[in-house]
């Protein structure tokens, strides 16, 4: 499934190490997932999300309070995949997602990729059937025409890199957030919260568009969780000190939970 992210050679497994033709060799870790970021695909050392942020959604999320976003996703998947050979999920974070959708449907094969390298040592403790790879969405390690479905769920979407990888009649299921997500969160906040006009990326003629809808629900976080969806989120590295700890003294916050998702095919 894999290939060179140097030479775009295919890699073969050689013991505990991924090698292609021209002897480019990529080690698997001893948590399970290999790295397939060359320094030169790096903008910076240590990409992606950091340790504290991947830890509060790890925490957030596996106490259930997306699973309707999950849900969503994965009848999607059901419902407009063709074939369920291989599944790509684009922006894995700490894997949240990959396992809740291996579980809900049967691909053959599951990969995991994401550009955060401490992300991805998260994901080998949630499963050790899933290929992870630290890789970014602007290079994908993997073959032509070679992945049934990908999701992209609070992640980069590239229009024309995601078309490289897919099948014929392949498909991508995309998860943004929409105008008034997590609204009250953000009211908390900043002193003045604009009025947004959220659009999905144009794709131009690269896909067709099967589906487009919303996914809107009510959610009451207490306690650490919501210290755990601050950290999680952006906004962390915005808010003011004082008004940090005027929402942590919360005991709790009612929330609007509001996002775009759509479903992508590969003509």
């Amino acid at each position: 499934m894999f290939t060179c992210p140097i030479c775009k050679e295919s890699l073969q497994l050689n013991g505990k190490s991924l090698v292609c033709e021209n002897n480019h060799c990529f080690d698997y870790a001893k948590q399970g997932y290999v790295n397939l970021l060359p320094v030169q695909q790096k903008k910076s050392l240590h990409p992606g999300d950091n340790k504290e942020m991947l830890l509060a959604r790890k925490n957030f999320l596996s106490n259930g309070h997306y699973e309707k976003i999950l849900d969503k996703v994965a009848s999607l998947i059901k419902e407009y995949c063709s074939s369920f050979d291989c599944y790509l999920d684009c922006g894995c974070g700490e894997g949240y997602y990959t396992c809740g959708i291996e579980e809900r449907t049967n691909f053959a094969n599951v990969i995991g990729t994401d550009i955060a390298k401490d992300a991805v040592r998260m994901c080998c403790s949630r499963s050790k059937d899933i290929n992870w790879a630290v890789a970014t969405a602007s290079h994908l390690p993997i073959k032509n025409n070679s992945v049934d479905a990908i999701t992209a769920i609070f992640s980069l979407l590239v229009p024309e890199e995601y078309s490289r990888v897919l099948k014929s009649g392949g498909i991508v299921v995309e998860v943004t957030a929409g105008n008034n997500h997590l609204i009250e969160l953000k009211q908390q906040i900043y002193d003045t919260v604009f009025k947004q006009d959220k659009h999905q990326k144009d794709v131009g003629d690269i896909f067709d568009t099967l589906y487009q809808g919303n996914i809107d629900f009510k959610l009451h976080i207490e306690g650490d969780d919501l210290k755990n969806l601050l950290i999680m989120t952006p906004h962390i590295n915005r808010i003011k000190e004082e008004k940090k700890s005027r929402l942590f003294s919360l005991n709790s916050l009612d929330l609007t939970v509001d996002c775009q998702v759509r479903v992508l095919k590969k003509p």
